[in-house]
């Protein structure tokens, strides 16, 4: 296990190296309409005054599959989508590339998944994902309710694919929505996310 999570380490430390952050904490959340797992438009303009999440997703990545096999990524969903905030399931996965599934398809795969996010939304032209600069999967962002983001970076502290490491590390998150609710500043608002890259079209 502990191989597994060394090995983890140093795929997450090179696939984020060059990560530049597009949107940094304090700044406009870039808008977007996009349509969910159901044909639906969702869109950031419709969230405001509003807490949002957007967590960029592919189930076939093995950091993914930490966070999502352990309930780790579901508990969060739950917890929060109960106090109001809207979290946002972001597939920018391209057409024919890892990671990608039908709208039909990644609506039953997030749902096995045991996914609680208020939505769960296709972006296969990147659009999304590239206007907030994300890197990996997982990538998480937390946008305020006054439209700005308040967090970019990482699930958490530990950037593995272990399970066991779950308990140990810091919620980077859950700590930055913790702070939003409480109308205070993001302690740590940008870190270093880790996971496999966006499986961007080319």
């Amino acid at each position: 296990m502990k191989q597994n999570t060394f090995l983890g380490a140093i795929l997450g430390a090179m696939i984020c190296s060059a990560t530049a952050y597009a949107v940094d904490p304090g700044s406009e959340a870039p808008a977007f309409t996009v349509k969910n797992v159901k044909g639906e438009e969702v869109s950031l303009a419709a969230q405001k005054g509003k807490v949002v999440v957007l967590e960029w997703i592919n189930f076939d990545c093995p950091f993914v599959k930490k966070h999502y096999g352990s309930g780790n990524m579901p508990k969060l969903q739950e917890a929060y989508t109960g106090k109001d905030v809207v979290w946002i399931s972001v597939n920018s996965s391209a057409e024919g590339a890892q990671g990608y599934l039908s709208a039909a398809d990644l609506g039953a795969r997030a749902s096995k998944e045991g996914n609680k996010a208020s939505e769960v939304v296709l972006d296969t032209d990147g659009a999304v994902g590239k206007a907030y600069g994300a890197k990996t999967t997982p990538h998480m962002i937390v946008i305020g309710k006054d439209g700005k983001v308040a967090y970019n970076g990482a699930i958490d502290s530990k950037a593995s694919t272990d399970v066991a490491d779950i308990a140990g590390a810091e919620n980077y998150v859950a700590a930055a929505l913790d702070a939003v609710l409480a109308g205070k500043a993001v302690a740590n608002a940008k870190t270093q996310p880790y996971g496999c890259g966006v499986k961007y079209a080319k």
